[in-house]
């Protein structure tokens, strides 16, 4: 068997033809979520979805994903290059949506061997899709969580943020949960704290001097009024 799937964003139309070319079955149905249920089950009477190979004028979207998941070999066919197929069916180029099903099951029968089919997705590479999605989800909240509290730091306590290179590192975050607030690291010494960075496993090579000066934030620079800017320009 041969299936024709013309989809729209409202209605769809699918034929079934067998391999003398004959229609064995034609139907119509929204796009709902009982119409495909309806629809797969239906094509579910007439064998194994396996070996019920489906012909659609695209490669991606709600249609081809239902029916990759119910086990059907999908042909996705460009429109442009199913429009050059059309002659043969007749001279008429007017799209009619009630036959237009039968066309890409009579393509798909005379000429399937030659396209390249989209398989149904295998168990191990759906697992692997839900963790690589879970670990973006994760990303993504890890990436939000450290800009707030970048923001907050530079807000109330921006020196502990230019201590250690990357301020999601568990030395990082070790340093905040014991210096949460510049009162609390009034008397730390250059000393102190590279005996502290020892303590916590702290793997950079930076030196206690250096990281201590890290935590002292740069002067902020001067605003200068609008006249003196005005002044400064036309010295030149």
């Amino acid at each position: 068997m041969f299936i024709g799937w013309d989809w729209a964003t409202e209605t769809h139309d699918v034929t079934v033809m067998d391999d003398a070319g004959k229609r064995i079955d034609r139907w119509e149905f929204a796009h709902t979520e009982e119409g495909f249920a309806k629809s797969l089950a239906r094509l579910g009477k007439h064998g194994v979805p396996a070996d019920l190979p489906v012909m659609i004028e695209t490669s991606r979207g709600l249609a081809v994903d239902r029916l990759l998941a119910a086990g059907h070999p999908v042909v996705p066919v460009h429109p442009n290059a199913f429009h050059a197929m059309r002659p043969r069916w007749g001279a008429s180029k007017a799209k009619t949506d009630a036959g237009d099903s039968m066309k890409p099951a009579d393509y798909l029968r005379t000429d399937g061997h030659l396209l390249p089919r989209l398989e149904p997705t295998g168990q191990a590479t759906l697992d692997l899709q839900a963790l690589t999605r879970t670990r973006a989800d994760h990303v993504e909240a890890r990436i939000g969580a450290v800009n707030q509290l970048a923001a907050l730091l530079d807000a109330h306590w921006p020196g502990a943020k230019a201590v250690f290179a990357s301020l999601d590192s568990d030395i990082a975050l070790a340093f905040l949960q014991r210096y949460p607030t510049p009162a609390a690291a009034a008397k730390l010494t250059a000393g102190r704290l590279e005996a502290w960075c020892k303590r916590h496993g702290y793997s950079g090579r930076k030196p206690g001097h250096v990281l201590i000066e890290r935590r002292r934030p740069p002067p902020a620079s001067a605003k200068r009024s609008s006249n003196s800017s005005s002044a400064s320009r036309s010295s030149w």
